[in-house]
């Protein structure tokens, strides 16, 4: 019988982390890395990725690939997963967490260029992904697909209306693929709020700090507090839990 703690134990299982060589997909690396498991690092810069993967083979003793792809590109996804699975022979674990919220300066002047990017990156590259792998997945050992969604997706600012849209239906595919791919395979979403991540520096943070004062605990969040909830998710500890939205947003007003 396992203890509670063991229960969050990734021993000799291999994660997959999109958008995986900073911000919270780094913490979540790490703390994959630290709890047992072995890593694929996948960002569109191969040196960021490699560089961490040194890190982590460092620090924790176990294997590390890094492996440059951008998941918006459907045609790229396939040979991700095919260098995956010729390097470990499983993924355990996906975590859906690259994106990116291009900023516009009015909603009548975003081009369909820029919103088709949006899609592409944030919920087109998720859906492929968990499609290819939790395939995979469900007819072998089974896993765990993390979506990484964004507080915008219920709460959507007029600056990050794209992003929130694709957002909010990453949100739903997260049920769906918990349906498609049951029971053998556990599909949930983390819904993260506003972290203060190497983004932020770009921010007016005083105003920032402004906003934030409706939050319940009135603070962005650190890097690393994204951590308890993706070691829930990816680990036995929710092994009843599937098609659940989590927010990790400090309390934002409704």
């Amino acid at each position: 019988m396992k203890s509670p703690l063991d229960r969050f134990l990734l021993t000799d299982k291999v994660a997959l982390v999109t958008g995986g060589s900073r911000g919270l997909g780094r913490e979540m690396v790490l703390a994959f890395a630290q709890a047992g498991a072995d890593v694929i690092i996948v960002s569109r810069k191969l040196d960021a990725c490699e560089t961490l993967a040194r890190q982590v083979e460092a620090t924790t003793g176990r294997r590390a690939m890094a492996y440059a792809c951008h998941v918006g590109h459907w045609e790229e996804l396939p040979k991700l997963v095919d260098a995956a699975y010729a390097r470990f022979g499983k993924i355990d674990i996906l975590v859906n967490n690259a994106g990116m919220a291009p900023v516009y300066d009015h909603i009548v002047n975003v081009t369909e260029a820029l919103f088709d990017k949006v899609l592409e990156v944030n919920l087109k590259g998720p859906m492929r992904l968990s499609a290819l792998i939790g395939t995979r997945m469900a007819e072998g050992a089974g896993g765990s697909i993390i979506n990484i969604s964004s507080a915008g997706a219920i709460h959507p600012r007029p600056d990050i209306l794209p992003y929130a849209a694709a957002k909010a239906a990453l949100n739903t595919i997260t049920q769906s693929f918990a349906h498609t791919f049951g029971p053998k395979v556990r599909v949930n979403c983390i819904m993260p709020g506003t972290f203060l991540t190497d983004i932020s520096k770009a921010w007016d943070l005083e105003k920032f700090q402004k906003r934030a004062q409706a939050f319940a605990l009135k603070r962005g969040g650190e890097a690393d507090e994204i951590v308890g909830a993706a070691l829930y998710f990816a680990s036995d500890a929710s092994s009843y839990t599937t098609g659940s939205v989590l927010g990790v947003e400090g309390g934002q007003p409704l």
